[in-house]
């Protein structure tokens, strides 16, 4: 496995190779701000309440159940307007942008290597997140696992590589996988026998 800590340093690792596939959640943009355009939707739903963005954001950072949190230290909270909050936050419209670079990249890459997209996450949000980051005509395919029949087709469930793998037909010693997060991303990959390149954000919610 490759470790890099820039996104941009991949082209240098992949010669030789057919397919390259990426994750997208804190690989090519940063999740966190996903998560803050999330609040920031919430927040709208409490106008009475001052810096509502900030004190969600701040639970964030500190490791809580921000909702939550919040809810109930504005004393507001119930199980319906828990649940509401949640819906806006998950189907918002993300205020989201690809890192500095990475569309380039990834135009570069396309010149000569097949290119596919393996996210984990509910359909409505992985979605929203790849028309806010404008990428649908860059990749040749992108599986959101959640369609592929449910949250046990997530990584490290290898359904998605081996459905990428069939749509592109090489080899899988002639794919690679990038991706941010140590725990999942590379189990199945490596089983498979794919190349793997660990991007190790220095921003990211599984930095390490």
């Amino acid at each position: 496995m490759v470790e890099l800590t820039n996104i941009l340093d991949v082209p240098k690792h992949v010669a030789g190779l057919e397919a390259m596939v990426f994750d997208m959640d804190d690989t090519l943009y940063s999740e966190k701000e996903y998560v803050r355009s999330g609040y920031v939707a919430i927040a709208k739903l409490f106008p009475q309440v001052h810096d509502a963005e900030t004190k969600l954001w701040s639970l964030f950072e500190a490791g809580a159940p921000a909702i939550d949190v919040f809810l109930k230290n504005e004393g507001m909270y119930s199980d319906e307007m828990k649940q509401q909050c949640l819906n806006v936050y998950r189907f918002h419209q993300p205020d989201i942008y690809l890192y500095d670079g990475v569309y380039d990249m990834l135009c570069h890459l396309k010149k000569s290597y097949q290119l596919g997209l393996i996210t984990d996450g509910r359909p409505e949000g992985q979605r929203a997140k790849i028309q806010a980051l404008q990428i649908e005509n860059i990749f040749d395919y992108i599986i959101v696992t959640d369609e592929l029949g449910g949250v046990e087709c997530r990584k490290p469930n290898p359904l998605a590589f081996q459905k990428m793998r069939q749509y592109f037909g090489v080899e899988y010693a002639q794919m690679c996988y990038i991706g941010d997060n140590i725990l999942k991303d590379f189990i199945a990959p490596e089983q498979l026998g794919m190349k793997s390149i660990h991007f190790n954000n220095p921003d990211g919610l599984y930095k390490g």
